[in-house]
């Protein structure tokens, strides 16, 4: 059979949840049909590696099942009875419901809500212009980097690091809480190339055995939230062997003999007896480093998603700092990037158009706020509508059951505008087609690496999707704004945040594809000091400074956060009730809940599934594959039981969102999962829940 042959090759973006954001080359077979879509070789980051779920991309685009024209609800929520309806009557709709609620309510009763969908930053971010211009409740944007960046920002100052394409140029590569062979293959492209081309050893810590810790040298299995304790033990041998670099501590940190002592007794045995570790083990990892100066520690989001992740974050932070691989090239860390783009998106978000100071719900707290928790309502009223873009809490949410609860209730007018009916949009009164990124034109940053990309409109749109830049600002007109911001293009919009930003031209940028904001190398790894006033890294976090930087808010009595990098034990305990630790970790083919509707996502996957011990197996009389309920005071959820090697005993591991019709009982794995916001900030615990687990009935 004769493949197909492309028309031309067309330069794109992928528009996923995350950090690489890859450089696409995607052939096009006709102006509504793509084909392959490969990594561009030409990109250095991307350098034309790109994971499976996004080369099979055609089946998402061309999906029999995408949403091609507005529905109304004609049954009971959830019943998946809708009848098709016109743009305009979806539009006059939601516009009359929502100037009616606002009416009744108040403008803070309606909760424009979003989230990483798509990365491009005009068809995610537009949707608060609309909340800015209206008044209505504000989203505090804590669900994935709550706990991650203000652990990271809390030692260096800013958002920012080593380039990762420095990775290749090191002698020993740390890949610290994520798995990357799963979500972030380019990691593994750089590291291997240091691996093969110059010996460098790669390390691997996670909770369990992983696709990503195969490829390792050490591999570190510690017990889940424990990853602090690992660090500061570290730091203990890192001073005990004479291995810290002491002359680069006293010039560049605020390193002293408070923090000294205060290591004193986090000895490998203290460490040991709450990681899991063993002394040897610990041992081997700190003299690794701490006798190898270019060693690069790829810090990822995984293991800072417990109630201690923003000190675990920090904690291994500052292991380079006391080795001073910052001084190195192929030395120093990463996160991300996302604190260097220097973008001014006024106009795109409409901040110039505020209306009054509405209150900020977090969004991790969606099912608290939609069933009435006063605390997380911050003591105003019930939320009446929303339009919910870019994501699908129904599956994503924690605390699933009070999510579930929340939008099905009949006093919530909910607006999905989505690709797919997903569960979010199953329990909706409108809903609304969106456009893929290849139908829509956007500019993409990437957190994970130095560049600035632009991904255009490339085919046409099915049936009567519409972008979210459109619906906003059809929206917008209907309920009686009239700023110019609301009567732009996508392109339009593109082209003043670049000029605003002193960007070069949309139309230089379309040529080569990428802004590179790749900063100076002694800046990126801080060679003339930090950026605190001091210019010193924290050992001593900066909390208070860190919530400045980024306008973060308190969870918690500032008091109350360790006053050194530490272990901070605070994540939810097992107990004679809940004996296990649950992590929901991510699976290779999905990417949180897209591309689990696609036919190779799903075989990939298959059943859902947990991870148990062969000893926690054989305790519990539990035979491999067979239905296995796990639950806690928040729910329940049934399983098929896998039990392997490669993780600790009293911890369970599910990867993956899948589709919670996939589940016996249609309840998904976040339905055990705590809304509870982790400190300092805020932030989703999705790795810390405690559980038991039972022989399904």
């Amino acid at each position: 059979m004769n493949k197909p042959v492309a028309l031309r090759t067309v330069r794109s973006v992928c528009p996923h949840d995350c950090p690489s954001a890859c450089a696409l080359d995607v052939d096009i077979l006709d102006d509504h049909t793509i084909g392959r879509v490969r990594g561009a070789k030409d990109d250095p980051y991307t350098a034309g590696v790109i994971c499976e779920k996004v080369a099979r991309y055609a089946e998402r685009v061309h999906h029999p099942d995408r949403l091609t024209q507005p529905l109304r609800r004609s049954g009971p929520k959830g019943s998946g009875q809708f009848t098709p309806i016109s743009w305009d009557e979806a539009l006059d709709e939601i516009a009359a419901r929502f100037n009616q609620i606002e009416a009744d309510h108040g403008a803070e009763a309606i909760w424009p809500y979003y989230y990483a969908g798509t990365m491009g930053h005009v068809q995610r971010d537009g949707i608060d212009r609309l909340r800015a211009a209206k008044g209505y409740s504000r989203q505090y944007d804590t669900i994935c980097t709550g706990t991650a960046w203000p652990g990271y920002i809390a030692g260096t100052g800013m958002l920012g690091g080593v380039n990762p394409e420095q990775m290749a140029e090191s002698d020993c590569v740390v890949i610290w809480g994520t798995n990357a062979v799963h979500t972030q293959v380019n990691v593994m492209t750089h590291a291997m190339r240091a691996k093969k081309e110059r010996g460098a050893k790669i390390v691997v810590i996670d909770i369990y055995q992983t696709a990503t810790m195969a490829q390792a040298d050490l591999g570190l299995v510690l017990r889940p939230g424990t990853d602090g304790a690992l660090a500061v033990a570290v730091m203990h041998i890192l001073l005990r062997d004479g291995l810290a670099d002491r002359a680069y501590m006293a010039k560049f940190t605020d390193f002293g003999p408070d923090f000294e002592a205060h290591l004193a007794d986090r000895t490998p045995a203290w460490a040991a007896a709450i990681t899991g570790l063993s002394i040897a083990e610990i041992n081997e990892f700190a003299h690794l480093v701490g006798t190898t100066p270019a060693s690069y520690f790829r810090l990822g989001y995984g293991f800072t998603r417990q109630r201690n992740g923003a000190t675990a974050m920090h904690a291994a932070l500052c292991i380079p700092a006391m080795t001073g691989a910052w001084q190195h090239r192929g030395g120093g860390a990463f996160h991300s990037n996302s604190g260097t783009w220097a973008l001014d998106k006024s106009r795109l978000t409409g901040s110039g158009l505020q209306k009054g100071d509405p209150r900020w719900l977090d969004m991790s707290e969606i099912g608290p706020i939609l069933t009435g928790n006063a605390k997380a309502l911050k003591q105003g009223g019930p939320v009446k509508a929303m339009i919910v873009q870019n994501t699908n809490p129904a599956s994503v949410a924690p605390e699933q059951a009070l999510v579930r609860r929340g939008l099905a209730r009949d006093d919530l007018f909910l607006v999905v505008h989505e690709q797919f009916m997903t569960e979010t949009a199953e329990l909706a009164d409108i809903v609304l087609p969106a456009t893929m990124f290849l139908e829509h034109n956007d500019y993409y940053t990437r957190g994970g690496h130095t560049r600035v990309l632009y991904g255009p409109a490339i085919i046409t749109r099915p049936g009567q999707t519409k972008s979210n830049h459109e619906v906003i600002n059809a929206l917008a007109l209907r309920l009686g704004l009239d700023d110019d911001t609301f009567k732009t293009t996508d392109r339009d919009v593109i082209a003043d945040t670049f000029h605003r930003s002193g960007y070069p031209a949309l139309e230089e940028v379309e040529t080569t594809g990428f802004v590179d904001r790749e900063r100076p190398d002694a800046t990126a790894r801080y060679a003339d000091g930090f950026d605190w006033p001091d210019k010193r890294f924290r050992f001593a976090p900066n909390w208070q400074g860190t919530a400045d930087k980024k306008s973060y808010q308190w969870t918690c009595d500032p008091a109350d956060m360790p006053r050194f990098a530490d272990h901070w034990a605070i994540t939810e305990a097992a107990t004679v009730e809940h004996p296990f630790r649950l992590a929901t970790s991510p699976a290779r083919a999905f990417l949180n809940s897209s591309f689990n509707e696609t036919p190779g996502s799903q075989k990939r996957e298959g059943v859902p599934s947990v991870f148990i011990h062969p000893d926690d197996a054989a305790r519990l009389a539990i035979a491999d594959g067979e239905f296995v309920t796990i639950g806690n005071r928040r729910g329940t959820v049934d399983l098929t039981a896998r039990v392997r090697p490669g993780l600790p005993t009293g911890v369970l591991i599910a990867e993956g969102l899948h589709q919670n019709k996939a589940h016996r009982g249609g309840r998904g794995i976040n339905t055990v999962t705590s809304a509870t916001p982790a400190p300092p900030f805020g932030g989703t615990v999705y790795h810390d829940a405690a559980v038991w687990i039972r022989k399904a009935e």
